[in-house]
């Protein structure tokens, strides 16, 4: 943002809109600017589009960027991703480091233009070069995972050093889990958490339910599991389904909380509706047990197969004895057995003792 844009901003409007209409562009974008926040004016979209678009064919930078997030929010025009990314190449190839993360993104995303991850790189590394932390973020996202450029994780740490020390939680996250793991720098527990604690206090859930991990755990950081429900209780009302579960086992345990099983199935309840299959198992076996709720073997074979059918392999091997009892289905060892094997397939020690067992007696 230019000093020209700051000066015009206080100019009156009629200067302003007689400027705009001798062509300026600075004052072309002050003008769009002003309609897109509804300043001295009222908001209106189509002619905040207007004045941008009349800005941008000038080479506006700025006027170029707010036009592809308003065609990429469909905001005052048809959402349209083409236009975006049109408007955002605009603006990058003048050097503009936010148009270059978003032309980054899209190429990740194969919005508006195909999806190409060394083309996401080279945007990326252009903006991260200017010091832009979301870009930094993503290109250590990309050296990472080997995506669009040779898997790296000293490069990866290194990016997301530059953008963690710029106070992004995200790379701050990120760091820690690099320390924590011992990829790309020496494992260092207590690197780790004072990486994810900066996270943490930020408010970003994913971090807090590392830092809360690492307090139950003691590593890195004295054992604490007050400190642990805290952390995790942060994250879960956030929404973070792993925060959820792991609120819900400290619930169940008692541990840093007064036990609870009403509430760990609470927490586990809500992680097990985002489809977490953690979390359906475990809801599945407070349903069968009756902690907690109402024993209920319908609700607990419910949530056991939609773990199952995840893959979950803990649950595979209940379900399948569930068939084998008969209990909250009709009894069914051909079903029993078909997902004991699935379960033994991933190397589950019980279903294979009864894969063996069905192998020895039959199915009868």
């Amino acid at each position: 943002m230019n000093e020209k844009y700051v000066l015009l901003k206080d100019f009156p409007m009629e200067e302003i809109l007689l400027l705009a209409e001798r062509g300026d562009p600075d004052a072309q974008y002050v003008l769009g600017d002003m309609f897109y926040l509804g300043q001295q004016v009222k908001l209106d979209n189509a002619k905040a589009i207007a004045w941008f678009r009349r800005a941008a064919v000038k080479n506006h930078i700025d006027a170029q960027r707010r036009l592809g997030y308003m065609f990429e929010e469909g905001r005052g025009v048809l959402k349209d991703d083409k236009q975006a990314a049109l408007w955002f190449r605009r603006a990058a190839v003048q050097g503009d480091a936010r148009s270059q993360n978003n032309l980054g993104v899209r190429y990740t995303k194969g919005a508006g233009v195909p999806q190409n991850y060394k083309q996401a790189a080279v945007w990326f590394q252009a903006a991260a070069d200017q010091g832009h932390a979301n870009a930094q973020v993503h290109l250590g996202y990309l050296y990472a995972k080997g995506q669009g450029v040779s898997q790296d994780n000293a490069q990866a740490v290194a990016w997301y050093q530059k953008a963690a020390e710029q106070g992004d939680a995200r790379a701050q996250n990120n760091l820690g889990a690099r320390y924590a793991q011992g990829q790309g720098v020496p494992k260092n527990d207590a690197e780790a958490v004072a990486w994810y604690r900066k996270a943490a206090e930020q408010g970003l859930a994913s971090a807090q339910n590392n830092l809360g991990v690492r307090y139950a755990k003691g590593e890195g950081v004295e054992r604490n599991d007050a400190q642990a429900v805290a952390w995790f209780k942060m994250a879960a009302e956030q929404g973070h389904a792993n925060a959820q579960i792991n609120l819900g086992y400290m619930f169940m345990k008692g541990q840093g909380i007064a036990q609870d099983l009403a509430k760990a199935v609470q927490w586990f309840r809500k992680a097990a509706e985002q489809g977490n299959a953690e979390a359906q198992y475990n809801l599945g076996g407070m349903y069968f047990h009756g902690k907690g709720v109402a024993p209920n073997d319908a609700e607990a074979i419910l949530w056991c197969r939609k773990a199952a059918e995840q893959g979950y392999a803990d649950a595979q091997h209940n379900l399948a004895g569930m068939f084998h009892l008969g209990r909250g289905v009709q009894q069914n060892n051909v079903r029993a057995l078909l997902w004991f094997g699935l379960a033994a397939d991933q190397g589950h020690a019980d279903a294979i003792k009864a894969v063996r067992w069905f192998s020895k007696h039959g199915q009868s």
